[in-house]
């Protein structure tokens, strides 16, 4: 087919949507899938290959909004596999330090001792896995590859029970205080922790002083040690760095035609996430705009009545995620994204050295 008007290199309209959108209609998503390989678009000369020049070109990232737990950014530019790699690793890969072995002196409490240690283990812990080695199972404990808390607790009140939080953890910087029995000494610290230049700003502890760990009541007590060492979660998932680490494609709300009057007010009140809003027009008119359109939830509301989906079309950008971290407090969100790029930068060294 001859499209004499088309700019040479350039893809005709309805293929540029195809290429760089998601159209989310009320029943099903369309274009859906990725096209990238060189010759998808021979027919008009547009090379739809991924090349590095063009990568750093368009590649951004926007940071919208930053806190100490919470962080929310824009890739742009990025691919789908990208984007998923850096959530798995952020899950998955990301190193932290969490409480694995727990030696049980007393616990007259009503919680078993597993179910102690199994909340002893999902605390978070405020230290920085950098600073650490990881430990085998076949190496002796030491100032580098672990943190001993100890937690001495009794209830000698009358009454109500008594609450143990995770702020009576208490950091051994020198070690175990446990007299090492006849099969395993628990660490051979050679210098305290706390006179390493590492650990001098800032004293290691459970990332939340709140957490409660059990209820005590009169007579009952808890005496326990717990060393804690550096892990991954795919380990297990208490060495996972984040509460929650997700994208979601870029939403884009397109009205195909004027929407105004009674028919504005009956798409603002559809829409639950109020997306849109009214324009005043003049004297007694109002026109219906896209106020809000990052806040689409994709509910499709706006497009499910009868011949709305003719005046309002549902988009998601292919290229723009909004990438959200929630870090559970061992590291800063910014960090950890950080340290995403970096493991998957040495995966791709590794595959890379393998391959030559």
């Amino acid at each position: 087919m001859e499209m004499d008007d088309l700019p040479k290199g350039e893809l005709p309209p309805h293929l540029e949507l195809q290429r760089t959108r998601v159209v989310c209609a009320a029943d099903a998503p369309s274009y859906t899938e990725s096209v990238q390989y060189s010759g998808a678009y021979m027919a008009y000369d547009v090379d739809n290959s991924l090349r590095m020049e063009d990568f750093r070109k368009n590649f951004r990232v926007e940071i919208k909004s930053l806190n100490e737990d919470d962080i929310e950014f824009d890739l742009i530019g990025i691919d789908a596999a990208l984007a998923n790699a850096f959530r798995r690793i952020l899950i998955a890969e990301v190193p932290t330090v969490a409480i694995e072995k727990v030696y049980i002196a007393n616990n007259t409490s009503v919680i078993q001792d597993e179910v102690l240690a199994h909340r002893l283990g999902l605390v978070p812990i405020k230290a920085d896995p950098r600073l650490f080695d990881y430990k085998t199972d076949e190496e002796i404990a030491n100032e580098k590859n672990t943190i001993v808390f100890k937690l001495d607790v009794e209830c000698t009140h009358m009454g109500e029970r008594v609450k143990n939080a995770s702020d009576q953890l208490k950091w051994l910087p020198a070690g175990s205080e446990m007299p090492p029995d006849s099969k395993t000494k628990f660490t051979s610290f050679g210098c305290s922790q706390d006179s390493l230049p590492a650990f001098t700003s800032e004293a290691i502890a459970s990332r939340y002083p709140d957490i409660v760990l059990a209820k005590l009541r009169p007579g009952q007590a808890i005496e326990i040690e717990a060393h804690a060492v550096k892990g991954i979660g795919k380990t297990h998932a208490k060495w996972s760095p984040v509460a929650t680490a997700k994208y979601r494609m870029l939403p884009e709300v397109v009205l195909l035609e004027d929407i105004e009057g009674d028919l504005a007010d009956e798409l603002v009140r559809t829409c639950p996430v109020n997306v849109f809003d009214i324009e005043d027009m003049g004297p007694g008119e109002r026109r219906a705009t896209v106020a809000r359109p990052r806040d689409c939830t994709l509910c499709r509301e706006c497009v499910r009545g009868d011949g709305w989906d003719k005046r309002v079309q549902l988009r998601r950008v292919k290229e723009h995620f909004i990438f959200s971290i929630e870090s559970t407090g061992a590291l800063p969100p910014e960090v950890l994204f950080t340290e995403s790029i970096k493991i998957l930068t040495e995966k791709c060294q590794r595959i890379l050295t393998e391959l030559l």
